[in-house]
């Protein structure tokens, strides 16, 4: 036996598997140089094309119709207004002249976009997601701007990026994930981009759309959205980077500034799905992954000029990841994340707050419109299909409560639970010796007012929703 096969012999099965891992998903270090030069090539190619396609693409930007077909899909979107105090309604109902005088400004290079107004929405687990609400005005040149941008990008973004995409989608990001978990690659480099919105490098991207977009006009313009100040108390202040959630151009530039990280992704080999900041990169062992986070935390930083999330980011086993909200398991099996059920909860606890003062009937149609959107979004869960039975009993349990409470006074209650056919002892006991919410878990109380009873007061169950798949 040879000095050579000993060496494997000792290294042992497991070893020799990760040394092969080591050189295909990380042998961009050494023998990755003619795919990179491959890449160089094509991406010299694109541009030139880009650059031909967008000769005077202002033309189509301003144009009547352009803003026009804009005007309807904000308004379509829906959406507050902004710092002018201008409304959709309002807006509209001078239409003409308001996009007669846009195409004037933006022929003539004058427009100018106004300050986007900051709203903080509280998350379920703490803190505040910032979105930048800009003008309505505003938001029908960025549409116009997308439209006439979007399919000269978009058929050159990465086949793995997901995110706000046409044609595509996040449950087909969840089910490629399932595939690498399914061939075997069931350890994931979770990396979390801090406030990847709020960090964005102007210059960076700007560096970036100049490449591609020849018309200097368009790209004064994005710069122009970009310099918009942030209102928030009444106050403006000046943004030195990112481009905040809420307009319409925002998901674009997203795409164009994390398309070099899936290029770079693609040339080192590796398996991932992208929407949006979400990334997930899937490999074979936990050794491999360390390596691949360790270097790109450094690509991210110190090459996109973005901020990784230390303590959120890591290396994990497939199952104690959330990726879009779901979890997928060693097997393949996809599931709902635990964190999301969190956030159902939290949405329906908000909606069912005893002191709403809102009928029982409206309180359902509006849990029927979230449980319409979850389980539609959650279609592709294929295991654990216990927890939308048990959500279900949650939210039923949270109905009755809801439902009881408005009677108010004990006679009230009493006299309603015997309406529903409980016995009379059983209604006293639950009105003089439980609060509400025992109340509404005792098990008389619970029989009265149970699958039937609901369905006849309109609710729409989670788990009927999901088995439909629809």
């Amino acid at each position: 036996m040879s000095k050579s096969d000993k060496k494997s012999e000792l290294r042992g099965p497991f070893e020799q598997g990760d040394l092969f891992e080591s050189q295909s998903e990380a042998g961009w270090e050494t023998a990755g140089g003619t795919s990179r030069i491959a890449k160089r090539a094509e991406l010299l190619s694109r541009l030139q094309e880009q650059r031909t396609l967008t000769v005077g693409i202002m033309d189509k930007i301003s144009d009547y119709g352009s803003l026009g077909r804009a005007f309807q899909e904000v308004r379509r979107n829906q959406g507050a207004g902004g710092v002018d105090g201008v409304t959709l309604a309002m807006y509209e109902q001078d239409l003409t002249v308001q996009l007669t005088g846009l195409h004037d400004q933006l022929r003539q290079g004058n427009y100018r976009a106004d300050a986007v107004r900051l709203v903080e929405i509280p998350k379920p687990n703490g803190g505040t997601r910032r979105l930048g609400i800009p003008t309505i005005e505003d938001r029908v040149v960025q549409q116009s701007l997308l439209n006439a941008l979007q399919p000269i990008y978009d058929p050159y973004f990465s086949e793995y990026s997901y995110g706000f995409r046409p044609g595509r989608s996040a449950h087909q990001a969840i089910e490629r994930a399932a595939g690498y978990v399914l061939g075997g690659k069931t350890w994931v480099v979770d990396i979390d981009l801090k406030s990847f919105f709020d960090e964005i490098n102007h210059d960076r991207l700007m560096s970036r759309l100049n490449k591609a977009i020849s018309d200097k006009s368009v790209l004064k313009l994005i710069r122009n959205y970009l310099r918009a100040g942030l209102m928030q108390d009444g106050l403006v202040r000046q943004r030195l980077s990112g481009t905040p959630q809420g307009g319409p151009l925002s998901p674009l530039l997203s795409n164009i500034v994390l398309d070099e990280l899936d290029r770079e992704l693609e040339v080192r080999g590796l398996s991932f799905a992208r929407y949006a900041d979400d990334c997930n990169i899937f490999v074979s062992s936990k050794r491999s992954a360390e390596r691949v986070m360790s270097s790109l935390i450094q690509f991210i930083e110190e090459k996109l000029k973005l901020k990784v999330n230390r303590e959120k980011s890591g290396v994990r086993r497939c199952d104690q990841v959330k990726f879009l909200g779901h979890t997928i398991e060693q097997n393949g099996k996809i599931r709902i994340a635990d964190a999301s059920v969190d956030r159902l909860k939290f949405k329906i606890r908000e909606v069912t707050k005893r002191n709403r003062g809102l009928s029982l009937e409206q309180i359902i149609a509006q849990v029927n419109r979230i449980n319409q959107g979850w389980a539609v979004y959650y279609r592709r869960c294929n295991t654990w299909l216990s927890t939308f039975r048990d959500l279900d009993r949650w939210i039923r349990k949270r109905l009755r409560c809801y439902a009881l409470k408005q009677h108010q006074r004990r006679y009230a209650t009493y006299r309603f639970l015997r309406s529903l056919g409980v016995v009379e002892y059983q209604a006293w006991n639950a009105v003089m010796y439980y609060s509400w919410w025992p109340m509404a878990n005792y098990r008389p109380v619970m029989k009265a007012m149970g699958l039937q009873w609901f369905a006849e007061q309109g609710l729409r169950s989670i788990v009927v929703i999901q088995a439909g798949k629809s």
